[in-house]
């Protein structure tokens, strides 16, 4: 389980420019992302490295997102 800075810290990062980004990433952080493996946790944090309009082409299906993120953006699209 992530410490509390650590998940105050994804919590920021979560605040994002698009609005439907920044309540979708913060609804997983709160409901899913505690229940998930550490690898799956790990590909979560790296996520929220990109920028928005890649991250959101990747949700909409528009762009292929890398082999290692595909399995959390499955996660977060449920």
């Amino acid at each position: 389980m992530e410490g509390a800075d650590e998940l105050r810290r994804l919590r920021w990062q979560c605040r994002r420019g698009l609005l439907e980004l920044d309540l979708l990433l913060a609804r997983f952080l709160d409901r899913r992302y505690p229940a998930l493996a550490v690898p799956d946790q790990e590909a979560f944090r790296r996520l929220l490295q990109e920028p928005d309009p890649r991250l959101l082409a990747w949700l909409q299906g528009q762009e292929r997102p890398p082999e290692e993120l595909k399995n959390i953006l499955e996660i977060l699209s449920q």
